[in-house]
């Protein structure tokens, strides 16, 4: 549908005075406030439904939208607003002489303020409901309302958060009864944000419904929780957004302390968490730039965390800590002599809150629970021009989805450490090899533009951190190795078998398979294929 080609644009008013408003919200937060200071200038209340009743249950005047209109609401409230009275009285250009005669001819009276929250489409899925429930939730009259509304800013201001109802009342007071243009147009902004989101919401719901991962057109709606200081550097701006997806981590967690987490915060700590919930026993991750440094899981927590900071005992400073079960005051009491960035857990002890109460600096986030590492779910990352859209790396493996390939088998043991370290593995930046024994990771080679590279400084840093610890030789003897895609030589295995590692895990499919296998023979290792690669850029 085009445009009007018969209007010409004439000056628009800064001040628009409210004389009548109309009102429908779901959330009636505040909604007593705004009639009292609307009523307080002699506004006229249009409203319906729950509105109407809370703002006449407040000792309020409302006039019924019906009463308004002359017509009921009919199709059990389905058709409300949706009346030429009403649209015709918001979308009237007040200046245009042909409008005012259309008004006049029709008894259409102007709308000055348009208040509207629409039905909880998106709390309605969030909770489950079923699909005709969440269908009955989909708003028809607000969205149009406020589409209307926002058109006409000129004249109309149009409301879609409580949280701006303080805003309308001070200028109303200081402007006698009006609103200025600039407010009116950061309104209106707002408002078709809001209807952005809402329809995205909308289409996104159905796109599941279908079965569609990858629909034509994709849809994100986002709210913006934190207006970050800068970026990943200082000179870059940023924000931090929540999809409402309700993940547990950092999107979801309670801050208990600490200063205000960064950009680099968030992703380090996004990453720490998810790692660490893929393990069922007490278990510890220690992150750096994105990358685990330290990973172990044991009996109990204290123990994981000792095994986990003898990995990599100069990485941690300045690090993120994620522990899978409640933080306890022994491992707080080591942890708080250190300088962290941020320490997470599902919940803490009050004991081990009190002690980093003392660290004010420290930030400690409580995210009630641990993602599902094996949910469905996408990641997605902007390039030039575009999306890179994907599923979630969920791949899990059991040792029956292991085969051996080489003349020796791994023992029980060397099994349970091989699943570990491959689970380390997915979360560290490729090419990614990962040296580990006894449930916990000794070395980790991250991010090098070859595996040999990986595989030789994985068994460097097991030997240094063997040295700081005083040990008689390095951890990575009699260490397991696991690679996050195949070796497509035999030297990145060669250099693991040369720090000691005894055993190794890939994901096979190499052109030179036979001649890596080969390798692991003549060295006595015992190697198993996965099938699977866990790639991460």
């Amino acid at each position: 549908m085009s445009a009007s080609p018969h209007y010409v644009p004439s000056p628009t008013p800064d001040l628009a005075r409210i004389e009548r408003a109309l009102i429908s919200v779901s959330d009636k937060e505040g909604l007593v406030e705004l009639g009292n200071a609307l009523a307080a200038h002699g506004v006229e209340i249009l409203s319906t439904g729950g509105s109407a009743k809370a703002l006449r249950d407040a000792g309020l005047k409302v006039v019924e939208v019906s009463d308004h209109t002359g017509f009921p609401e009919i199709m059990d409230g389905r058709v409300k607003t949706l009346q030429p009275a009403i649209h015709g009285g918001i979308l009237a250009r007040r200046t245009d002489a042909g409008h005012k005669k259309a008004m006049a001819d029709h008894k259409i009276a102007g709308i000055d303020l348009v208040v509207v929250n629409l039905y909880p489409f998106e709390a309605t899925v969030a909770r489950g409901a079923d699909f005709p429930t969440c269908v009955e939730n989909i708003d028809i009259g607000g969205p149009a309302l406020i589409r209307a509304s926002a058109k006409n800013h000129d004249f109309v201001t149009i409301v879609v958060d409580p949280a701006d109802y303080a805003n309308v009342i001070e200028e109303m007071k200081a402007q006698q009864g009006a609103t200025t243009l600039a407010l009116r147009r950061k309104l209106a902004a707002k408002a078709y944000a809001r209807t952005a989101s809402y329809d995205a919401a909308i289409a996104s719901w159905f796109a599941k419904q279908e079965g569609e991962a990858f629909p034509e057109r994709l849809t994100i709606t986002a709210q913006r929780v934190q207006t970050l200081r800068y970026g990943e550097n200082p000179h870059q701006q940023a924000a931090f957004y929540s999809d409402g997806s309700k993940r547990p981590g950092i999107a979801t967690a309670r801050v208990v302390q600490g200063k205000e987490l960064s950009y680099n915060n968030i992703g380090d700590t996004e990453a720490a968490y998810e790692c660490v919930a893929e393990f069922k026993e007490p278990a510890v991750v220690v992150v750096k730039h994105a990358n685990p440094c330290g990973v172990a899981m044991a009996a109990d927590q204290y123990s994981a965390y000792l095994k986990a900071y003898a990995c990599d005992p100069v990485s941690i400073f300045g690090g993120i800590v994620a522990v899978n079960t409640t933080l306890e005051a022994r491992t707080a009491e080591d942890l708080a002599k250190l300088f962290l960035e941020v320490v997470i857990a599902p919940d803490a002890t009050p004991e081990a809150l009190e002690i980093f109460a003392k660290r004010k600096n420290v930030r400690v986030l409580l995210a009630g629970t641990l993602p599902d590492p094996l949910s469905p779910g996408m990641t997605m990352r902007s390039v030039g021009g575009g999306y890179l859209l994907q599923s979630r790396d969920n791949g899990h493996l059991a040792k029956s989805d292991l085969k051996v390939v080489t003349k020796r088998a791994p023992t029980p043991k060397e099994l349970d450490d091989l699943l570990f370290a491959f689970t380390v593995c997915k979360h560290v930046k490729s090419n990614a090899i990962v040296y580990a024994k006894d449930g916990a990771t000794v070395g980790v080679g991250a991010g090098q533009m070859n595996r040999r590279d990986s595989s030789r400084i994985a068994a460097i840093r097991a030997a240094e951190a063997g040295e700081l610890a005083k040990l008689p030789q390095s951890p990575a003897i009699g260490s397991v190795v696991a690679s996050d895609a195949f070796f497509p030589f035999a030297d990145g295995l060669l250099a693991a078998a040369e720090a000691g590692a005894t055993a190794i895990i890939q994901p096979g499919g190499s052109m030179r398979d036979k001649e890596v296998i080969e390798a692991a023979d003549e060295k006595g290792l015992a190697m198993v294929f996965t099938g699977m690669r866990h790639f991460r850029h």
